[in-house]
């Protein structure tokens, strides 16, 4: 008798050229391989994508069109279970159409007697009031419900869920590896470089104005270099653009902006090239972290706090109150004192990479006692 197939959908925001939600992809598809080699299952997935084909070319597996609801269905019906997640798929504060089509689908599955799991998932900030019923009702249903970080536990117990309910689990990018045969080794004698994660968020560009200040700043006092790092295509590497003139031409010559890196483990080895790292998006800081490098957060949306808050670490500064001061002392503050840095977070980091594989592991564990 041969090794059991388990064909499992994975919804989330997926296809859109984001390396952040593309690394929760591939960090999922590497978790469930790995965790169903171990417990006697083989994995088929099959992901919801905006862009199919290229999902399929990128990582090796099945891809239906996310906004096709017949597609969707079909793919739902031949499959053992869903996952939805990870990411911050729940929140209202990018569009009010967001939790309504990720609870649709979870719904579906449900209709189909599919077991639903919650895969490290941010919840959150859920702002309508409305949706709490909504998602309450979705993921009393639930196999499992494992969140990425307290605060969306906290959100779930206070839209109604029992606390044996909701587990805390970290997010999956975390145990992400470089691609194989890939060695990162900083050279000790040459200049440092900064990477750099920004993102368009505050309509004036105060937030991109104090980088790019404080940016200027470390320039001036160090022979360190910059390298930009556009997570979200093409519109990051517009607001990089934006940073990088806003340096002038004195400064201009010392940065870089990264080309069409849309694989995560491309974008995971440039963050590991860097000496330290200073992000706006959220998987820029958990690439830093994961690699060992030491990070500095603008926080533009509590997921950012949440994440550092496991690390013991607070945001440089927030979009609210950008404080150009404040982004160049950190910054100097890593470049100056890494290896203290790195003493003090490896043991949280060490922790969060290897409990990165427990949704893997609890869902293939899942399958394994009911195939018995």
């Amino acid at each position: 008798m041969g090794i059991p197939h388990q064909r499992i959908v994975i919804s989330g925001y997926y296809g859109f050229n984001n390396s952040g939600d593309e690394a929760v992809l591939q960090s999922i598809l590497f978790a469930l391989h790995e965790q169903g080699e171990r417990q006697g299952i083989r994995f088929t997935p099959v992901v919801l994508s905006i862009n199919p084909e290229w999902t399929t070319r990128t990582y090796g597996v099945e891809a239906v069109h996310r906004m096709r609801p017949k597609e969707v269905w079909r793919a739902l019906q031949q499959a053992d279970g869903l996952i939805s997640g990870g990411g911050s798929l729940l929140q209202d504060e990018t569009s009010a159409k967001t939790i309504p089509y990720y609870i649709a689908v979870i719904r579906m599955a449900q209709w189909l007697k599919k077991p639903v799991f919650i895969y490290s998932q941010g919840i959150g900030p859920v702002h309508r009031k409305l949706f709490y019923g909504m998602i309450r009702s979705a993921f009393r249903r639930c196999e499992e419900i494992m969140v990425r970080d307290e605060e969306s536990r906290a959100l779930l117990l206070r839209m109604g869920l029992s606390e044996q309910k909701v587990q805390v689990v970290p997010d999956p990018v975390m145990g992400m590896p470089l691609r194989e045969g890939v060695t990162i080794r900083p050279a000790q004698d040459e200049s440092p470089v900064i990477g750099v994660s920004v993102r368009w968020w505050n309509e004036d560009r105060s937030e991109l104005k104090a980088v790019a200040e404080a940016l200027r700043q470390v320039l001036e006092q160090t022979s360190a270099t910059v390298r930009f790092l556009p997570f979200h295509l093409p519109s990051d590497e517009q607001a990089s653009l934006y940073v990088q003139e806003q340096l002038g031409e004195r400064y201009k010559a010392r940065t870089t902006i990264v080309q069409n890196v849309t694989h995560p483990q491309d974008m995971l080895a440039e963050v590991a090239s860097c000496q330290v790292l200073l992000g706006m998006r959220l998987h820029a800081l958990i690439y830093a972290a994961g690699q060992y490098v030491p990070m500095a957060g603008l926080s533009y949306d509590p997921k950012i706090d949440q994440f550092l808050n496991r690390l013991d670490m607070k945001a440089a500064t927030s979009t609210v109150h950008p404080n150009a001061e404040a982004i160049a002392t950190e910054l100097l503050d890593r470049l100056n004192q890494r290896e203290k840095w790195l003493e003090a977070k490896q043991s949280s980091i060490a922790k969060l990479q290897q409990e990165a594989q427990l949704p893997a592991e609890r869902i293939a564990g899942f399958f394994a006692r009911k195939l018995r």
